[in-house]
């Protein structure tokens, strides 16, 4: 029988395990039913809502056309400039959080990037400019990757960029601070819309093009926050990327510096959004 002070001893060097908690779940075939059922329902308005956001008066309006220049600037590339500066802010001032909120918004961007790519190169779907508003049924295979711009509009690389860097927020806050994704969520994800409506106003996608893409950047965005922080928390990548640090070299000077060593688990509440 073990003494009371091997007990202890036991107690405070073994790590307490966490339970694993799946990475897709029956929650994540709801969310990907919707957004799947959604684009297809947005196919026979994609016309009449192309035409009526390029009417001439509509067009004029310089409040329309600010905001629209403004959010889609904020999408792309500001996702990608604010989450690598608070990566790197993060790291460089030893602000743990900041770090991973702003890793985490990039494994979303690029994650969700692959797969919209692969997509728009393999659908090949006219813009809406390119046919004058009239064809959104223009789809040719492969056409995306031969052709280029023009023909990859489905579905709409804004949108998902918007909607995955909303799901990180909302997913890495509501654990720092839950309940929160009660006024953080509306707030991110109106922000998000806000950027695929200008896509519709500025020409560039139909409607089914947005909702696809903010669907794909929502997934995205909750995958990769319940990867890193639930599923698999010691994760190689995460582990190399969130180790970095300035450490004294030498008299004067400094230098980068990584650690593979596990990182420690997440100790806040579970997050209460179902993904």
């Amino acid at each position: 029988m073990a003494s009371p002070r091997s007990a202890v001893r036991a107690q405070t060097t073994t790590p307490a395990s966490s339970p694993h908690v799946p990475l897709f779940t029956r929650d994540d075939a709801y969310l990907g039913a919707f957004f799947i059922a959604g684009t297809i329902a947005m196919f026979p308005l994609d016309k009449t809502v192309a035409g009526a956001l390029q009417r001439p008066e509509r067009q004029a309006n310089k409040l329309f056309q600010t905001l629209s220049r403004d959010v889609r600037v904020i999408a792309v590339p500001g996702s990608v400039i604010i989450g690598g500066s608070l990566y790197a802010i993060g790291r460089l001032g030893h602000v743990d959080r900041m770090a991973d909120l702003g890793l985490n918004g990039l494994e979303a961007l690029g994650a969700g990037d692959v797969v919209t790519t692969a997509i728009k190169w393999t659908a090949g779907r006219a813009r809406p400019y390119a046919v004058s508003d009239t064809n959104p049924r223009d789809f040719q295979l492969l056409r995306g990757l031969h052709k280029g711009r023009d023909d990859s509009s489905f579905p709409s690389g804004h949108s998902l960029a918007a909607f995955a860097a909303a799901a990180a927020v909302t997913n890495e806050t509501s654990r720092w601070w839950p309940g929160s994704q009660w006024y953080i969520g509306p707030a991110m994800f109106g922000g998000a819309a806000a950027v695929a409506a200008s896509r519709l106003y500025n020409n560039q996608h139909w409607l089914s093009d947005v909702v696809l893409g903010a669907g794909i950047g929502t997934f995205a965005g909750n995958k990769i926050v319940r990867y890193n922080h639930r599923s698999n928390p010691n994760n190689r990548l995460n582990r190399w990327l969130l180790s970095a640090s300035i450490v004294p070299s030498g008299v004067t000077g400094h230098r980068l510096k990584w650690s593979l060593l596990p990182l420690p688990r997440w100790t806040g509440a579970a997050s209460s959004l179902p993904w």
